[in-house]
This record gives structure tokens, C-alpha cells and sequence, in this order.
């Protein structure tokens, strides 16, 4: 009977040794970066991302090849800190799209990546002023 209990523990350790030898998960800066300027760009009134501010000019990124663009992110062992450079539709509550940015990239974030999202800081770049043939079709509906 002796020899029946060692072997059973024998073989619940070597479970526990093939699953741990099965490696590690890194995620790169960029994936949460690609999550996290797609989590913003769902929330209505961000018009886009922002490129940093590099000799005062801004450029407004649009299209999914530059989802990552506009967004700095610092990974720690299991947490992330992220920085969202953006332009914000004329007329918004500012407040309001940023608290909103911040839950939307922080479900996203920590959804998909299982990282604690410590940080979600916001950098209103620009104002994106509607064109006037726009603005007139907007008041006629």
C-alpha cells in the first residue's frame, strides 16, 4: 500500500513539473500599446492618435497599421502603465472622454493581457475643429 501513495506522489509531481517547464508569457510593450490605442479610439469623440510632440508639430494617426502610435507604455513584471497622446472632437466634455478612455483601456488592457493596469494617463494633444460643410450637414439632420 506504501508503494502505491509514493507512486501517486511521484506522478502528481512530475504533472506539476511539465506544466511548469512549459515556459513563460512575455507580452511586448507594442501589443499593449496596439490594445490600448484600439481600446481608445472606440470611445466617441477621440478623433485620433497623436504622435508626441516633436518640434511642435502633431500628427493625427489614423488607420490600424498606427495603433500603436500616440501610446507609451511601460510594462513592470505584472503591471503596465500606460500614456495615451490624443485629439479630441470640438464640443466634447474633455473630463468625461478621458475618464472614459481610462475604463475602456483599462478593461481592455487587463482583459486580454491579465496585466494589473496601474496607470491610464491621458494627453490631450489637439482639438479637431470639424470642417464647415460638415458642421452645416450635422445641423440639417
Amino acid at each position: 500500500m506504501n508503494d502505491v501513495k509514493n507512486l501517486g506522489g511521484t506522478r502528481m509531481e512530475e504533472n506539476i513539473n511539465n506544466e511548469i517547464d512549459l515556459g513563460i508569457v512575455k507580452i511586448s510593450d507594442e501589443v499593449v500599446g496596439v490594445i490600448a490605442g484600439l481600446a481608445t479610439t472606440e470611445v466617441k469623440g477621440i478623433v485620433g492618435m497623436s504622435a508626441s510632440l516633436v518640434g511642435g508639430i502633431t500628427q493625427i494617426l489614423a488607420g490600424k497599421k498606427n495603433l500603436s502610435k500616440g501610446v507609451k507604455v511601460s510594462v513592470g513584471e505584472n503591471s503596465a502603465a500606460i500614456d495615451l497622446y490624443v485629439v479630441v472632437e470640438y464640443g466634447v466634455k474633455i473630463p468625461d472622454i478621458a475618464v472614459e478612455v481610462q475604463e475602456n483601456v483599462k478593461k481592455a488592457v487587463e482583459s486580454m493581457t491579465g496585466l494589473n493596469v496601474s496607470a491610464v494617463n491621458i494627453h490631450v494633444q489637439n482639438v479637431m475643429i470639424p470642417k464647415t460643410e460638415d458642421a452645416i450637414e450635422e445641423m440639417e439632420e
